[in-house]
């Protein structure tokens, strides 16, 4: 009889306390051990705003398997401030291991200002993350969107190849990505990548190296196929390996593999299989 190695997966990027507890008898307990019944070990809850970092930050603490992050999501509120001294205050419990969600994020510019001058509190914010990333020497997860071009002429100026991280839910071009690879980061994808008209982001999940590749659900949002419609959660993550496994001509086991090594590495975090 042949043994076969348990699949342990992670989601690099989750919000969970943006899930409907209702839908989960009104316990995290419930949603944590689901993603484990799915073979899910590893969960990082990522913090979007400062109010709600406290309870990002108690749920991580209230399971070994679940860290957090803490940052400002760049659509968060333009006139709420922070600084490399507030960030770097709440980074320092060991719960946290990273800075973000961070970036910069123009959609709903619409091509109403071309030079995007009206963004340039998000590109200030954006720095700040990045300088609290480096001086913490915590990864960086970043979001970007419509904003290509800036996010990763930012991350050069700032010098992020000095620390690295996660280009979160990707869905750019393969130049982008080369270059993100070039300075050091990880590229993570979501259920977008099982979508049927995500032609170009399926281009870009076949030539991220092994050794640079990431899986997440960004749950509650974009639950992959065969789960799309639903809230997302955790426990689905499971389906974007399989799609990637299929994509990458591999097997689920490495991806799953791979992708958790990744993630343990990145962070620094032992292996505890």
């Amino acid at each position: 009889m042949s043994m076969h190695t348990p699949l342990k997966f992670v989601d690099s990027h989750c919000h969970l306390d943006m899930l409907d507890l209702a839908e989960f008898d009104n316990n995290m307990d419930n949603v944590i051990a689901l993603a484990k019944h799915n073979q899910v070990y590893d969960i990082l809850s990522i913090s979007v705003d400062l109010d709600s970092f406290p309870r990002v930050l108690k749920t991580a603490k209230n399971y070994p398997n679940v860290h957090a992050s803490v940052g400002l999501h760049p659509c968060h509120s333009p006139e709420i401030l922070t600084s490399i001294e507030q960030l770097s205050a709440l980074s320092k419990d060991k719960k946290v291991i990273a800075i973000g969600e961070t970036g910069l994020d123009y959609f709903m510019n619409d091509g109403r200002d071309p030079l995007n001058e009206n963004f340039e509190w998000q590109r200030e914010r954006f720095r700040i993350h990045i300088r609290t990333a480096i001086e913490t020497q915590k990864p960086l997860i970043i979001h970007t969107r419509d904003a290509r071009d800036d996010t990763l002429k930012i991350l050069q100026e700032e010098h992020a190849e000095k620390i690295g991280g996660i280009m979160h839910c990707f869905v750019e071009d393969l130049p982008t990505a080369e270059k993100a690879l070039e300075m050091g980061f990880y590229i993570s994808f979501s259920g977008i990548v099982t979508f049927k008209n995500a032609k170009s982001i399926q281009e870009v999940a076949k030539f991220v190296p092994d050794d640079r590749l990431l899986i997440e659900t960004d749950s509650p949002y974009l639950a992959p196929v065969p789960m799309r419609g639903k809230k997302n959660q955790p426990a689905y993550v499971a389906h974007i390996a399989e799609f990637l496994a299929q994509l990458r001509n591999t097997s689920v086991e490495s991806i799953a593999r791979l992708t958790r090594d990744n993630y343990l590495r990145l962070f620094c975090l032992v292996n505890n299989s």
